[in-house]
């Protein structure tokens, strides 16, 4: 099945296994948690545990409780009825909590915004590690995603977090580009 891959798909599953390992000396646990949105992003969330990407090889599992999780993955924009059912996930998981918002709706809101239903991205309730945008994130965003939250979580371990802004749009990682 290795010899399907891309170098691309190779190396982003190479890295983040060995982060994982190198990191958390176990596996890593995600809880995932829609806050309200159309499963676009959710699909390829799906498409993670598929045979090309398969990241349950590289140590990395999906959990049901957020007891367990070392990193929870928050889809679509905040919808008011969510609010408390993910802080009380965000809660409940031990430290260090990682927080990944995914898909445009959970960085900012998307189409959706702010209204009488939604509060736009999750950044207005939970503090966010790392945003991956896209409507959908393409698999390969959503490991280097991944690479990076880890990359926060070894910052956090040494103390050396730093707030980084820039006005430079970051280019899509996707297969072939």
């Amino acid at each position: 099945m290795a010899d399907t891959l891309d170098t691309a798909t190779r190396d982003a599953a190479d890295q983040l296994q060995a982060r994982v390992q190198r990191l958390l000396g176990h596996s890593l646990h995600i809880r995932h948690v829609d806050a309200g949105s159309c499963n676009a992003c959710e699909a390829e969330i799906k498409m993670l545990l598929n045979p090309y990407y398969d990241i349950q090889r590289l140590g990395i599992f999906f959990t049901v409780t957020p007891r367990h999780a070392d990193m929870l993955l928050v889809t679509g924009c905040m919808t008011r009825a969510m609010v408390d059912p993910l802080r009380q996930t965000y809660e409940a998981m031990p430290d260090p909590r990682l927080v990944v918002a995914v898909g445009a709706c959970a960085c900012s809101g998307g189409i959706f915004g702010q209204s009488a239903y939604t509060l736009g991205g999750i950044g207005n309730i939970l503090p966010v590690d790392v945003y991956i945008p896209g409507c959908p994130p393409t698999p390969l965003t959503l490991i280097h995603g991944l690479l990076l939250a880890l990359g926060r979580a070894e910052q956090r371990m040494h103390r050396d977090t730093r707030q980084v802004k820039s006005s430079r749009v970051l280019p899509m990682l996707a297969p072939g580009a």
